[in-house]
């Protein structure tokens, strides 16, 4: 169980060093023998001012005694689910002591561990080394957070601590130094600025790594619907000054979802909400979850672009979700008292599928998604997931239990091997308990009962972490109305069907149906990637310089003999282009002929064949007459509208 972050003990913790350490030159150093102590502390400075150069200076003063000491790296990063620390761009070691080196070995098998002999008299340790965040390097999230006119610090990227301690009983008092000119947003608290320099109040390391910093040139904190308390805010930066010169209608969305959301919760489970949001075409995009902020990444344009917005508009209310679902009660394999433990993530279809669930709806009952946008995009979710053969294979839970495997896998054959599945099949499943609840209470119950049941246990509190199990989540749902949720989630867990659980969209009034004409939310996202997706037609996903991206397993594209990877050359004797591939499918539907490709495998050529004439094939979701439509009330706004 993790203590909850906001408790430490800044003058005695306790140091039990479970494993010999080996000192340089490769002598064993003598087990300690009496318990170490740190006297205060850990006093941490980042320098950001070659943040655009893409390196972070860091140095750590760490109390210590004299002994056998192990300084960590974090390795499993909360809200990644797996071991992600970015050891590979920590650079630069050096450790000193009353001005003099001493010499460091890393642990031969944890790379993230690196082992020294404090000598006598030593108080102190100076540590310094950078991180070098270039954009690309290793993919995790903290590569590529810094451009010419912004940077955002994941405090995991720059910090050591001593092994062996429950990192919420670390203190840490940090600072950082940001370039001439630059502002500055945190949920951390300000103790002293001067200058480029700020100071913040001494947290838990816990804490600290769970508050991200942005910081830019044009940057803007903005108070976001200040009736609510706890207070909640906007620091948002971007490449340019308009970038930060956010519509009205924008602010007033993201207003209405703190509004919504503190009304479907009925609690607060943080002391003040910091959304940090970049934007920019140059950093990574990105969207991970703290108890009292979220580091949230979008294109340059991104609320200033209706379609760009459309796309990216379920990314705050997800993670601003995920303070209570997954920060504040936490699935007690992922609720970890350090960074060296590794996680379990059998429950992630709770963490992360039912945020998704709510995030989705948080961002139509607050107005940043239309209903039918709502409804578009969980027809492509849908589509997707029904037409995975994978399943037959890989249930949910495995795609929940093989997180730290899944994410980040190529796209090529991912219809087989099965992604992160438990976001989107997650959302379809507790869809289904939303609508099933409905159903067996006549509508005088929800799901959002279930929320308050769950999420606001205990009431409003400050940021800690409430474990739970699955026998936790079937007597909760139990709670709202009998049933036999054990095996209504347990069957959808460990099915090997062919098709999707698509029970929520039927019971919500609505089916899922194809036609020859993408969504408008569909056509957003072809717009925003290029390509064609053929994928519920012929079996292919084609880049728009004509590569394969994805073949989905027994369809007429890999009868045909289709792999990902290869590229399209020509479809009936003209030189590949996405109008071009669209048009033979449209014109095969009219005909009798095969369509005829010709396809490149590392410049081998070869001609294939696909005789399909059922046209071009995009999901849509369509009204059961005669049914309830269920699904619409679920999308209604909760809280009472503001003049």
């Amino acid at each position: 169980m993790v203590k909850a972050p906001f408790r430490f003990f800044p003058l005695m913790l306790a140091l039990s060093l479970s494993l010999p350490t080996l000192a340089a030159k490769h002598k064993t150093a003598e087990p300690v023998k009496e318990p170490v102590h740190l006297s205060g502390p850990i006093v941490l400075h980042v320098d950001l001012t070659d943040a655009p150069r893409h390196i972070l200076h860091a140095h750590e003063q760490i109390p210590v005694v004299a002994c056998a000491l192990e300084l960590q790296y974090p390795k499993w990063i909360p809200g990644n689910h797996r071991p992600t620390g970015p050891i590979d761009n920590f650079a630069g070691l050096f450790v000193r002591a009353n001005g003099k080196d001493i010499p460091w070995r890393r642990d031969e098998v944890d790379m993230y561990g690196v082992h020294l002999t404090v000598p006598e008299g030593v108080t102190s340790l100076d540590v310094s080394y950078d991180f070098l965040a270039v954009p690309g390097d290793t993919g995790s999230g903290e590569d590529g957070a810094t451009s010419a006119n912004m940077a955002v610090l994941e405090w995991n990227a720059v910090v050591l601590y001593p092994a062996h301690i429950p990192a919420a009983d670390i203190p840490v008092t940090a600072s950082i130094t940001v370039p001439e000119g630059w502002k500055s947003g945190t949920a951390l608290t300000p103790t002293q600025e001067s200058g480029n320099e700020t100071s913040f109040k001494t947290v838990s390391l816990y804490t600290l790594v769970d508050s991200p910093l942005i910081t830019g040139r044009y940057f803007r904190e903005i108070p976001l619907a200040p009736e609510i308390m706890p207070k909640h805010y906007l620091d948002v930066a971007g490449e340019a000054a308009e970038d930060v010169d956010i519509k009205p209608a924008v602010l007033d969305s993201f207003s209405r979802l703190v509004r919504e959301a503190s009304t479907l919760y009925q609690s607060h489970h943080y002391e003040t909400y910091h959304f940090v949001l970049s934007l920019s075409d140059t950093l990574r995009g990105e969207g991970l979850e703290h108890h009292e902020s979220s580091d949230n990444g979008e294109p340059e344009h991104g609320l200033s672009d209706e379609s760009l917005l459309m796309l990216d508009a379920d990314l705050l209310p997800h993670e601003f979700t995920h303070s209570w679902n997954g920060k504040y009660r936490r699935p007690i394999g992922l609720a970890t008292p350090d960074y060296a433990t590794p996680m379990r993530g059998d429950l992630l279809w709770v963490y992360e599928g039912m945020t998704q669930y709510w995030g989705d709806v948080l961002a139509t009952r607050c107005g940043l998604w239309t209903p039918e946008q709502f409804k578009e995009a969980l027809a492509l979710t849908a589509a997707n997931l029904d037409q995975k053969p994978g399943r037959t294979w890989r249930n949910l839970e495995d795609t929940a239990i093989a997180a730290q495997i899944l994410r980040g896998n190529s796209q090529s054959y991912s219809n087989w091997r099965r992604g992160q599945d438990y976001y989107p099949e997650g959302e379809l499943l507790w869809l289904d308990a939303d609508t099933t609840i409905r159903q067996l209470t006549h509508g005088q119950k929800s799901l959002n009962d279930f929320a308050v049941t769950f999420l606001a246990v205990g009431g409003n509190t400050p940021p800690k972490v409430v474990p739970y199990t699955f026998d936790d989540i079937v007597k909760d749902l139990n709670s709202v109305v009998a049933y036999d949720w054990r095996g209504f989630l347990t069957d959808r867990l460990t099915s090997h069907a062919n098709h999707a659980p698509l029970g929520g969209i039927e019971h919500g009034g609505y089916k899922l149906v194809y036609e020859d004409q993408p969504t408008k939310f569909e056509k957003a996202a072809l717009g925003r990637r290029g390509g064609v997706d053929a994928f519920y037609s012929v079996g292919l996903r084609v880049r728009k310089d004509g590569t394969i991206g994805d073949v989905k397993m027994f369809s007429d594209a890999y009868k045909a003999g289709f792999a990902p990877q290869w590229k399209i050359v020509a479809v009936n004797e003209i030189g590949y282009s996405d109008d071009g591939f669209k048009d033979a499918l449209k014109k095969a539907k009219e005909g009798s002929d095969p369509i005829e490709f010709i396809v490149s495998n590392d410049n081998h050529f070869r001609t294939l064949k696909i005789d399909y004439h059922g046209g071009e094939k995009y999901p849509h979701l369509e009204r059961e007459n005669g049914t309830p439509d269920m699904l619409d009330d679920i999308l209604k706004p909760l809280a009472p509208a503001t003049k």
